[in-house]
């Protein structure tokens, strides 16, 4: 079985980063059209959990120091512009993801700030083990962006069920 040339490596890896910064920048545009759930807050870090199946590959493991550093700068760091522009509003006894003018550019600037990092990282680790260590800043971001959105949702949502009073 032959060896994928590494600069391919490189080069498709930024171009998918690329598509999927713009499919996220179009999803989140038309989503902010359809009522917010619960469900909807939290099937994205879910679908993305999927991804550490990466890391049974012995050439996309690193110890486990950097994983928790790389976890934490995206739970800290690059979650901040989400959290920042992410508000809520009700219509219609429903609640929305109002459209935040930044959103856009803020996601591409997330995504030239992980490419000139990934430029950086990728002369001292090989590819695969960059690109897992990105994917795990990527999950705390999404991750710590869905748990403000969680708590936030769950102020605007008016109970559903009231236990009725005790009759005396």
């Amino acid at each position: 079985m032959g060896s994928i040339n590494p600069s391919l490596l490189h080069i498709g890896s930024t171009v998918g980063a690329v598509f999927m910064a713009l499919m996220v920048i179009f999803i989140r545009l038309k989503a902010s059209a359809r009522p917010v759930t619960i469900r909807k807050i939290w099937i994205p870090p879910l679908g993305m959990s999927t991804g550490f199946a990466m890391f049974v590959v012995p050439e996309v493991r690193f110890p486990w120091w950097w994983a928790v550093l790389a976890f934490l700068i995206g739970w800290f760091v690059f979650a901040y512009p989400l959290i920042r522009t992410t508000t809520f509003e009700q219509r219609d006894g429903e609640i929305y993801a109002q459209r935040s003018k930044s959103f856009a550019f803020i996601l591409l600037g997330l995504l030239l700030v992980r490419t000139l990092l990934h430029e950086f990282i990728n002369r001292y680790i090989s590819v695969p083990q960059s690109g897992g260590l990105f994917f795990i800043l990527a999950f705390g971001m999404i991750l710590h962006w869905r748990f403000f959105m969680y708590k936030r949702y769950n102020v605007l949502v008016p109970p559903q069920t009231q236990l009725p009073e005790p009759r005396v």
